[in-house]
């Protein structure tokens, strides 16, 4: 917690009666207590991105100098979802021929699935993910996460509102639609690992419990179940159709892939820093997430897409999401679980990789950044 000056205690205990406006009344948090004065300044060399003893509410000198820098890129492609214009997508929604049951099926399950994702993710970088991180560089971009997720909501929450579909069904579906809500009740008890009051890091159990979140987080969620959908939403877009939403995927596309590669590179760093962590017993396990990871999202693919739609089918997926998880396990330090693992959907590298000033599908004139080009690193 913060360590407040003498005399601000001296008077906080002459007023009992008045709420003290304390960090301590946020659950605890296991980062370190800010440095008294007797601690001297802080050096770089002396921060940990767990478990750390500096001053959490300075964030120089920097040392994550890559935290840094991928916080200034994600305030660089700050967009918004009301400035993309929806109106196409609207008259193609209203007119009966213009798109087919399946594809309707595609985009009503996509939303179903992502507009309680991105909240889910949100809360537990707030409440969680967050109170455990003690380099601040790293705290910034989670600071930038969070108002990103949301932003991601609200996208979600604008073109249900826009195509005038049934919010109760839509926002309710992780609860009804089997496919979504095992994919959720998958990443639940990660979550309330770190949500939890009680939960502090520093020992080797509650240390690893914090990198598998952080793996499942990074590498699971937000690197492996959004991939469906992000390709059928774009699938539909590369064919002139709901160009509104495919365009906000794409801005959506690009905000997670940096999410994705900020958790790499800060479960990389606890690593680093921490090598009794990344045990082969442990090592074993993520491998057993991953697999199942890729079994949950295959199911998914499954039910949004029953027969073939969009030039995709369910065993196009199975390729590609065996070829993302070769992929994430290659970037944290495991072997591959799956032999060949080809990239059938070559063009979503091309959108992912794509450093470009104008929108793909062009719905709009001006440009989506504040400043700069595009970064997807």
């Amino acid at each position: 917690m913060l360590s407040w000056n003498e005399p601000a205690q001296s008077a906080a205990r002459e007023r009992p009666s008045e709420p003290s406006p304390r960090l301590a009344e946020v659950p605890a948090a296991t980062a370190a207590p800010a440095a008294s004065p007797a601690q001297g300044r802080v050096r770089a060399e002396d921060k940990r991105i767990i478990n750390g003893h500096t001053d959490v509410n300075q964030l120089v000198p920097l040392k994550y100098k890559w935290a840094w820098d991928k916080y200034l890129s994600a305030c660089a492609n700050h967009w918004m979802p009301q400035e993309v214009n929806m109106a196409r997508d609207i008259a193609l929604w209203k007119d009966p021929r213009g798109l087919t049951e399946d594809e309707r099926r595609v985009v009503k399950r996509n939303l179903g699935f992502f507009v309680t994702a991105d909240s889910l993710a949100a809360n537990n970088i707030v409440l969680g993910t967050y109170r455990h991180i003690t380099a601040p560089e790293c705290r910034q971009f989670l600071l930038r996460q969070a108002f990103e997720e949301a932003i991601h909501t609200h996208a979600y929450q604008y073109i249900v509102e826009s195509l005038g579909l049934d919010e109760a069904e839509i926002f309710n579906a992780y609860n009804e639609i089997p496919s979504i809500r095992a994919k959720d009740e998958f990443l639940i008890p990660f979550i309330d690992t770190l949500t939890d009051p009680s939960f502090r890091t520093g020992t080797l159990e509650a240390d690893q419990a914090l990198l598998r979140s952080l793996i499942v987080f990074a590498c699971l969620m937000e690197g492996l179940f959004f991939y469906v959908g992000f390709t059928q939403i774009l699938a539909l877009g590369r064919q002139n159709k709901m160009t509104g939403a495919a365009e906000q995927y794409q801005y959506i596309l690009r905000d997670e892939s940096m999410h994705c590669n900020f958790g790499i590179d800060l479960i990389n760093q606890i690593k680093l820093e921490n090598p009794r962590l990344w045990s082969p017993q442990f090592r074993t396990e993520m491998r057993d997430l991953f697999a199942q990871a890729v079994e949950l999202e295959y199911r998914y693919a499954e039910d949004t897409m029953p027969t073939g739609v969009l030039g995709l089918n369910a065993p196009m997926f199975k390729a590609y999401l065996r070829y993302i998880a070769n992929r994430r396990c290659h970037q944290i330090g495991i072997d591959p679980l799956f032999d060949g693992g080809d990239n059938p959907f070559p063009w979503m590298s091309e959108m992912i990789d794509l450093k470009k000033e104008r929108n793909f599908f062009e719905t709009r004139v001006i440009e989506y950044q504040t400043g700069g080009a595009l970064n997807w690193e």
